[in-house]
């Protein structure tokens, strides 16, 4: 029913109570949303049927996937603007972290 809506909206909550920290949610969102895409992509890439299909039964496919799943018209554009803007922040930590290390 809503148990991943429900699950998300939740850990989002215990990420911004315990972290309080604006990075904190961006980089709690961006590691949710790439953990769902790799099981994603275990799930159609994967040879055993059982793990296929209990990884798409209990796992969404991304939080795209959530946002379209729960909402429709205005709405799932506007959230899926807030998840693209979210998205571009952390890349631009990522590209801080990455130019502040100098390493190769």
């Amino acid at each position: 029913m809503y148990i991943d809506l429900i699950v998300l909206i939740i850990l989002i909550l215990v990420v911004v109570m315990f972290f309080k920290r604006f990075s904190s949610f961006v980089f709690f969102m961006a590691i949710i949303d790439i953990f769902l895409r790799i099981m994603t992509f275990i799930k159609n890439n994967i040879g055993v049927n059982d793990i296929s299909y209990i990884i798409g039964k209990y796992l969404p496919e991304s939080i795209m996937h959530i946002i379209h799943k729960y909402t429709d018209g205005i709405v799932s554009t506007v959230l899926d603007w807030c998840f693209v803007i979210i998205m571009i922040i952390f890349l631009s930590y990522i590209v801080k972290i990455f130019i502040k290390k100098k390493k190769i």
